[in-house]
């Protein structure tokens, strides 16, 4: 099921998601809807709270992305990162590796806004997978950029926080705008409750 992607402007967006205890039937639907919603976006990645559940939950695919190399490493092996995708990221910790690295990024939950961030090359990666078990590597390029951007959305950080002021002062009108137009339509949302 195609679900709602939540914009800024909606305190969601703002929130640490919960631990995740339990792989619940309702949790397996959350992940395949997500991945389902993701795609519909033509995204690479989608937290959790994106569509409106603050869980420490993202899924990520960056198999389309064929411009935008990625690198695994499994057991400090080399790996190719299509045989772990689509991915599943459950209570993720991760740990920045090496030198960072400026990329153009953007977020389904503020469209059309794109920039230059700066990230970590490498990141290490512990979590679960959608059926609970262990899930440890070293991702690169796309993959790394991927994960530090959806555990951001996970902690209640959002890219533009990442911008470097004068970016984000660039986009300041286009910033207002979606914020008014997402607290416009919770105030709708909330009165048709009442009626």
């Amino acid at each position: 099921m195609i679900l709602e992607i939540i914009k800024y402007g909606h305190p969601v967006l703002r929130q640490k998601g919960a631990t995740i205890e339990k792989i619940t039937p309702e949790i397996k639907k959350l992940i395949a809807d997500m991945f389902e919603t993701m795609n519909e976006r033509h995204g690479v990645g989608l937290a959790a709270q994106q569509v409106g559940r603050a869980l420490q939950l993202t899924v990520i695919d960056v198999r389309e992305a064929k411009d935008r190399p990625s690198t695994l490493e499994l057991k400090g092996k080399p790996a190719d990162p299509n045989e772990i995708m689509p991915l599943v990221l459950i209570n993720p910790e991760i740990k920045p590796v090496g030198e960072m690295a400026v990329s153009g990024e953007g977020c389904l939950s503020f469209p059309e806004i794109f920039s230059e961030i700066s990230r970590h090359e490498f990141v290490d990666v512990k979590a679960l997978n959608q059926k609970g078990k262990p899930v440890e590597f070293r991702a690169g390029g796309l993959l790394a950029r991927a994960v530090q951007h959806e555990t951001d959305h996970l902690n209640g950080i959002l890219f533009i926080d990442r911008m470097e002021r004068k970016t984000k002062e660039e986009f300041r009108d286009e910033l207002d705008a979606l914020q008014v137009a997402t607290k416009a339509e919770l105030a709708a949302a909330r009165k048709s409750k009442k009626t």
